[in-house]
C-alpha cells in the first residue's frame, strides 16, 4: 500500500467522520461513493469495506458475507475507521456551533450531490475487472 493510498484513505475516513458528526449520517453514505470514485473499488467491495467500521455494533454478519465473497479490503477499512473516529469528533464540534438550518442545508446538498452521482454512475456502462466487479475510479 502506497503512502498516497494511505493518505487518501485517511482523508476519506476523516471526511466521513466529520459528515457523520456534523449531520448525523452513517459513514457509508460518504465512504461508499468515495471508495468507488476515489479509490477505484467496486460497489460491492466499497460496501463491504465501509462496514468494517460498523463491525462491533451491527455489521459483523454482513462483513462475514462480504468477506466470504472476497469483497472486503481489510487494511482500507481499518485505516478509514481510525480516521472516521477523529473526523466524527471534529464534525460534531462544528455542527454544534452552527445553526440547525445551516446543518440541514449541508446535509441536503450532500445527499443531492451523492444521489445524482450514484444515479448517473448507474446509467453508465462499465467494464468488469478480473473478478467480474465493475469499478469507476475517477481518472
Amino acid at each position: 500500500m502506497t503512502a498516497q493510498t494511505i493518505i487518501s484513505l485517511i482523508l476519506i475516513g476523516v471526511f466521513a467522520g466529520i459528515m457523520s458528526g456534523f449531520v448525523g449520517i452513517g459513514g457509508g453514505v460518504v465512504m461508499v461513493p468515495a471508495l468507488v470514485y476515489i479509490m477505484g473499488l467496486s460497489q460491492h467491495t466499497a460496501q463491504g469495506t465501509s462496514l468494517i467500521l460498523m463491525l462491533p455494533p451491527i455489521g459483523i454478519l454482513a462483513v462475514m458475507n462480504y468477506y466470504k465473497a472476497g469483497s472486503v479490503n481489510i487494511p482500507y477499512g481499518i485505516i478509514i475507521a481510525i480516521a472516521f473516529v477523529i473526523g466524527g469528533y471534529f464534525g460534531s464540534k462544528l455542527a454544534l456551533k452552527l445553526p440547525a438550518s445551516t446543518v440541514k442545508l449541508v446535509f441536503g446538498v450532500l445527499m443531492l450531490y451523492l444521489a445524482v452521482k450514484m444515479i448517473y454512475s448507474g446509467l453508465k456502462k462499465t467494464t468488469p475487472d478480473e473478478k467480474g466487479n465493475h469499478t469507476e475510479a475517477i481518472e
